[in-house]
């Protein structure tokens, strides 16, 4: 994969980079999952041509990282993105890798270099900053912007980026050089956060020991209310759905962050977002390899996989009760394929957005990040 990578080409001639990126300790703490960006390869070998005075000495002051699109849709949620920040214009650029054939890997333009704005948040309307660039923090683009997306993302108005590895020593750097000073807004994040964690701390024991029943129950009654097929829900219907789950909340802290999610005011609120509000979700490491086994499991990249590719591909035979004699592989099989079930939509498959809530629901009740990694690891062959 990385002698392919080395070949790989980014095809916009109007933003090609002079990239030389040293692997470096801030990458995933699994070689294995080191990201795209990570491996040493050159993604364009000639020199830049600008159009302005720019040098190349000014270019260079960016800042480079790794991205996926937050959606349900397997095969949007699966992308590989690669971004980068440019702080002598605050402008940025984000390509997507593309797989051709088995030996060719391109960096297709995704979104197109320039000065972007939140479009949603304490912070719709603000010019994006360095400040606005870490690992969790999420990037929002108008899909109307972008006419070259793919269809099933421009569906949504909004177009919802994660940033999930970033060059720490170039943002530290970065950092340093900058004059950028904080504001009010960050006051205002800092207390939604707040508002967030009181909830999801009055909810973890609850979730602790159901937590795979109730994400993947949760998230298949979301979409059985969701008659429009939008992804949005209303007030009545989250209030109804947390009753339902006995994942109630006082009326305080309802309203508290209903007035947050509700940032737009039109009564409407996308349930992914109140999901990851009201209840968490896991950390980025941990998320890369939920989509990774996924990936694994599409090869067809169409955002779904048959159960029977599903049983066929889950090996119980490391599981720790196989190990010790409790049960057998196929009773270890069994069980994770009747509770992965009861999340589907359709007998015959599972979606991403169903094999992600699984591994959500599980995720909460696992501490350490290498606990949860193995129990992937060892299954799925990651």
């Amino acid at each position: 994969m990385t002698d392919h990578l080395s070949r790989a080409v980014i095809s916009d001639p109007e933003q090609n980079l002079a990239i030389e990126q040293k692997e470096s300790d801030h990458i995933l703490p699994d070689s294995k999952m080191t990201p795209l960006r990570f491996r040493k390869r050159t993604l364009h070998e000639t020199k830049i041509r600008t159009h302005s005075t720019l040098t190349e000495n000014v270019l260079s002051h960016k800042l480079q990282f790794d991205g996926r699109i937050v959606s349900r849709n397997g095969r949007d949620a699966c992308r590989e993105l690669i971004g980068f920040f440019f702080t002598h214009d605050q402008s940025l650029t984000i390509y997507e890798y593309r797989q051709f054939g088995k030996n060719r890997t391109n960096v297709l333009p995704f979104i197109q270099k320039s000065i972007y704005s939140h479009q949603c948040g304490r912070r719709k309307g603000k010019q994006y900053r360095l400040g606005d660039f870490y690992v969790g923090a999420t990037l929002t683009f108008l899909s109307s912007d972008h006419l070259s997306l793919p269809e099933s993302i421009k569906e949504n108005t909004l177009l919802k980026l994660r940033i999930t590895n970033i060059d720490q020593i170039a943002l530290d750097s970065l950092k340093t050089a900058s004059m950028e000073q904080e504001d009010d807004i960050i006051i205002q994040e800092t207390n939604d956060r707040l508002v967030f964690k009181a909830i999801q701390d009055v909810l973890k024991e609850k979730l602790h020991k159901r937590g795979v029943r109730i994400l993947t129950g949760l998230g298949k009654y979301f979409q059985q209310l969701d008659k429009e097929g939008n992804g949005l829900l209303d007030k009545a219907d989250f209030k109804q759905a947390l009753k339902v789950f006995h994942l109630e909340v006082s009326e305080k802290d309802f309203e508290s962050a209903w007035l947050i999610l509700n940032d737009n005011g039109n009564g409407k609120v996308d349930y992914g977002e109140f999901k990851r509000g009201i209840i968490g979700e896991m950390n980025e490491y941990r998320k890369s390899y939920v989509r990774k086994a996924f990936m694994k499991l599409d090869f067809n990249k169409s955002g779904s996989v048959p159960i029977i590719n599903i049983r066929k591909c889950y090996c119980a035979k490391k599981h720790s009760q196989v190990i010790s004699g409790h049960s057998t592989e196929e009773e270890i099989k069994s069980s994770f394929l009747e509770t992965l079930k009861v999340a589907c939509s359709k007998s015959d498959e599972v979606s991403y957005g169903e094999f992600e809530d699984y591994y959500e629901g599980l995720s909460i009740g696992i501490v350490d990040d290498e606990d949860f990694v193995n129990i992937l690891r060892t299954p799925w062959g990651i």
